[in-house]
């Protein structure tokens, strides 16, 4: 099946199928070089993403991904940063994957790696990478599956992936991650904006940040009383920690790596894990079955056959569900 690249993406060549090779197994190897070409290549969705996406499929990995989301100003970026160093504190290979805005001009990301979270550079250990949202819906990239299936088998212990700060919509993040982390801070909106925003569904953890600022207390207080009366997480549902950080001092972040730990385990103990993973399959295989369909639908509505079709609604011969089966009938021949 082939990809559609984005509008005003430059599509490159097709590479050569030893080539499609080579980088997959350098990517896999660890070469960080071969994982940024890879991300590429994913991302302007060139004819070469079935092929790179197949070699991937034999080469799995163990990644976590962690999501990171909540509203603009909360401090994604400062606690992206401050994750990464509680985990490698722990020798764990960690992957940002950052989805920004896009810029008007290229469609590429307006945030790029030279501006977050400086202080690994250098880090053989942490890859950063930025990806353009292209006005994709929910804080996310198209790319993004993908992306992720570069990463982990990349051999990457941990996905942090970091959504465009997009307020409601950013409850997408849940379908991506298999622990979801939803930062507040104080000031920016209490735990009633979380409950009206629906993001009390789709939090693994609540991380209250800049919680040495006034008000910080009052949003835990806000978060728990909600939770509390959330009658849906009883016996084995999982009850939502909310924790309180600081990121620019990096306090609080191993108390949420230990909440992470939890959640992994109940996940592993009732089959959550698989779940979300069977349930982000699907959706990646939808989006790539409606983006086909569509293509096809494109082609057709040139053609005699749909022009005949139209004129036969338009001449009382035929009935537009009718004539739709049969044209949704040729497409699936």
């Amino acid at each position: 099946m082939g990809v559609t690249p984005h509008p005003g993406t430059p599509v490159r060549r097709s590479l050569r199928a030893p080539d499609v090779d080579k980088l997959v197994e350098d990517a896999c190897a660890g070469q960080l070089r071969a994982v940024s070409r890879l991300l590429s290549l994913v991302e302007e969705g060139v004819p070469d993403l079935p092929r790179i996406t197949a070699a991937l499929a034999e080469r799995p990995g163990h990644a976590h991904v962690i999501g990171l989301t909540g509203a603009p100003g909360v401090g994604k970026s400062t606690s992206a940063s401050a994750l990464v160093d509680a985990y490698r504190r722990r020798g764990a290979r960690v992957a940002v994957l950052a989805v920004d805005p896009s810029s008007p001009l290229s469609g590429g990301a307006l945030l790029g790696d030279r501006v977050r979270m400086q202080e690994h550079a250098g880090d053989r250990g942490v890859f950063v990478r930025s990806m353009a949202s292209r006005g994709q819906l929910g804080g996310l990239s198209r790319a993004t599956p993908q992306a992720l299936r570069v990463l982990d088998a990349a051999g990457f212990d941990v996905v942090l992936l970091e959504t465009v700060g997009v307020g409601q919509s950013e409850v997408s993040v849940a379908g991506m991650a298999d622990t979801t982390l939803v930062l507040l801070a104080p000031g920016l909106g209490d735990g009633v904006q979380a409950a009206k925003a629906g993001l009390l569904e789709v939090a693994d953890v609540f991380v209250v940040n800049k919680a040495d600022t006034p008000g910080a207390e009052q949003v835990v207080r806000d978060l728990r009383r909600m939770l509390s009366l959330d009658h849906r997480r009883g016996g084995e549902r999982w009850r939502t920690p909310v924790l309180k950080t600081n990121a620019v001092d990096h306090e609080g972040y191993d108390e949420v790596l230990e909440a992470v730990d939890r959640h992994v385990a109940w996940s592993a103990t009732t089959g959550e894990i698989e779940h979300r993973r069977t349930r982000r399959a699907g959706e990646e295989l939808d989006a790539l079955v409606r983006a086909a369909v569509t293509r096809r639908l494109a082609g057709l509505r040139g053609g005699e056959a749909f022009r005949r079709m139209a004129a036969e609604v338009a001449g009382g011969r035929s009935d537009p569900y009718s004539a739709a089966d049969r044209l949704i009938g040729s497409l699936l021949s």
